[in-house]
């Protein structure tokens, strides 16, 4: 009679993420549900998913090893899964986008497809395969959904004609960028690490609240609430091994785009009710590179009213 015990399915967790899942008493909770959570596929309902997308948002890491959030629009059905383990999207290279050059063969890269409207979202990430200028495959380590709070409903409108003016790089942020971060109820965000199973991961997602969620300094630094989730600690699991962000905020109204990417300090302890309200945790964000492109996006939205408020 065999004495072999069953193989429990690799934990999906890295280090950073177990780290914190330790630190608020849910460990072992998530490593029972990681692996049924966290696939290596797209499932079928994710395959009719992504195609009704008009546009998606990626995360990158140039050579320089500065990670880079952006959204990338064109008509729905650019993005197509091509079986269960590769997404296949008609993109075509831009030169004006930071995140571009983390986009060679071979890369790893993140990917979040999100409706505003249904406020639904999922997130993958991979390995970004290229043959041409045009388009890409990624081919997925691991896709999950994810819930729909704190993400502000939104109808989209009709497509801009404008072309993207010149990417303009910035030594500090203007009083338009300030006005931009002070007011916003959404921005995205993109991390990384290198010590995974499969070398390295990056992850891009969403981060949302009430306008003025996002506590902006004098001197630049960003302090931004983590509020309760759904215990993944994705983003901050990868700042516990390497503090750095990319950020991307999005004038929904003009289709302009302001990335940043820089420093991450995280605070995880004297988080009391009057630092920010609803806050279990904080991050500060220190920019080290700012870009500001207008246009880059052909899409424009309007804010769905909250027939509850």
């Amino acid at each position: 009679m065999s004495t072999e015990q069953p193989q429990r399915p690799r934990s999906p967790w890295h280090a950073g993420e177990r780290a914190l899942q330790h630190n608020v008493g849910v460990a072992e909770r998530m490593g029972e549900l990681g692996s049924r959570i966290i696939r290596d596929q797209i499932i079928e309902q994710h395959h009719a998913f992504y195609p009704q997308l008009p546009f998606v948002v990626l995360g990158t890491v140039d050579p320089e090893g500065d990670v880079w959030a952006t959204l990338r629009d064109d008509e729905p059905g650019f993005m197509q899964a091509i079986d269960p383990y590769r997404l296949h999207l008609q993109l075509p290279r831009d030169a004006s986008d930071p995140a571009d050059r983390g986009m060679e063969d071979g890369q790893a890269v993140g990917l979040l497809g999100i409706d505003l409207l249904t406020r639904r979202r999922n997130r993958l990430n991979g390995t970004l395969k290229r043959s041409d200028n045009h388009s890409f495959d990624i081919s997925v380590e691991q896709s999950y959904g994810n819930c729909p709070r704190y993400i502000q409903q939104r109808q989209l409108g009709i497509r801009s004609d404008s072309r993207p003016a010149t990417a303009q790089w910035m030594e500090q942020l203007d009083t338009d960028v300030r006005d931009l971060i002070s007011s916003a109820d959404s921005f995205f965000v993109a991390s990384y690490v290198d010590d995974t199973p499969s070398g390295r991961q990056v992850d891009v997602s969403h981060r949302g609240g009430k306008p003025g969620f996002v506590r902006l300094d004098e001197d630049g630094t960003l302090t931004i609430p983590d509020f309760a989730g759904n215990m993944f600690f994705n983003t901050l699991g990868n700042f516990v091994l390497n503090p750095k962000a990319g950020l991307v905020f999005v004038d929904f109204t003009t289709g302009d785009l302001l990335q940043m990417t820089g420093d991450v300090e995280l605070i995880l302890d004297s988080v009391t009710p009057s630092t920010l309200e609803g806050a279990e945790r904080l991050w500060r964000f220190s920019p080290r590179r700012i870009v500001r492109r207008s246009n880059a996006l052909a899409l424009r939205w309007s804010t769905k009213p909250d027939p509850t408020q």
